[in-house]
């Protein structure tokens, strides 16, 4: 093993996944688990972590969060809809029993940088990393920086267009109603169909109306970051048909009006596999906040 070891915790509001790596962002061992209670999810990344003399630890997730640091709630889940963790102080549990430096950050976020990581030899400082599953959410990277300034940013929670077909559905966000989240995340499609999405077969409307939806987010963030890439995770995504529904709708509606790359290689899925792009940049971001001590 490597003598330096760095943690990974990708707070997901489904599950966590805990890892523990090397400097090369290699993973040594990992362990994932159902986000139940806070008390007993975060004592059980404890008590894995407390196996291993990490150094640091970089923790992705999901929100909102609190990520200023000179903020009284710095390292809380804030308005989360997620039963039993508003107000949660994450950080702060975590640190009474686990006292390393720790990156706190998005889970997206943690994404996107163990994306912009991966493509590392082409250069690439600006990307957007959509996960659409169970909610929606989006980090962004702008010459290889978080975007940000009073928080992180919520692109998983902007307004789309309604689909012509699509009027009558008010939408699932808790929040919004018919948000991105409440239209195209994974519980719209069993909301509109009474069938679980991995249920739905593949030639149902519904999923071109969702990638409708996907690919206005992707127009947006063209417009308003023009990064080098987007990347779509997410269990909605794995779907093999989803991605070039979302590029044909992507096309109609830009309809040409700025000039990207090939949409092949513009819109993508994770170039890490196994979902492994949050425990890269969890690594990435573990290390960074070390040497910046």
């Amino acid at each position: 093993m490597s003598e330096l070891l760095l943690g990974s915790i990708e707070a997901g509001g489904t599950k966590f996944v805990c890892a523990v790596g090397n400097d090369l962002f290699q993973v040594e061992e990992s362990v994932s688990f159902p986000t139940t209670t806070p008390e007993e999810t975060l004592q059980r990344a404890v008590d894995f972590f407390k196996q291993y003399q990490v150094s640091a630890i970089g923790v992705g997730s999901f929100g909102p969060i609190d990520i200023i640091r000179n903020s009284k709630t710095y390292g809380y889940v804030t308005t989360t809809p997620k039963p039993n963790w508003a107000n949660v102080d994450m950080i702060g549990i975590l640190k009474k029993s686990l006292d390393v430096p720790m990156y706190f950050t998005t889970d997206v976020n943690s994404s996107a940088y163990g994306e912009m990581i991966a493509y590392d030899n082409l250069g690439i400082k600006n990307i957007v990393y959509f996960t659409i599953g169970t909610g929606i959410g989006a980090g962004a990277i702008q010459n290889g920086q978080f975007i940000g300034g009073i928080s992180h940013a919520e692109m998983g929670h902007q307004f789309v267009k309604r689909h012509a077909n699509d009027l009558d559905f008010d939408g699932v966000c808790p929040f919004h109603g018919d948000c991105l989240e409440g239209l195209a995340a994974g519980p719209s499609l069993e909301a509109r169909t009474g069938i679980r999405g991995e249920n739905i077969p593949m030639d149902s409307d519904v999923w071109d109306i969702q990638a409708y939806y996907i690919a206005q987010a992707a127009i947006s963030a063209t417009l308003t970051l023009a990064p080098e890439k987007i990347i779509f995770g997410g269990g909605v995504m794995a779907q093999d048909h989803m991605m070039h529904r979302v590029r044909k709708h992507f096309k109609e509606l830009l309809n040409g009006y700025v000039v990207t790359p090939p949409l092949e290689d513009y819109l993508q899925i994770p170039s890490i596999v196994n979902n492994g792009s949050a425990t890269l940049g969890n690594f990435a971001l573990a290390l960074r906040e070390l040497k910046s001590i």
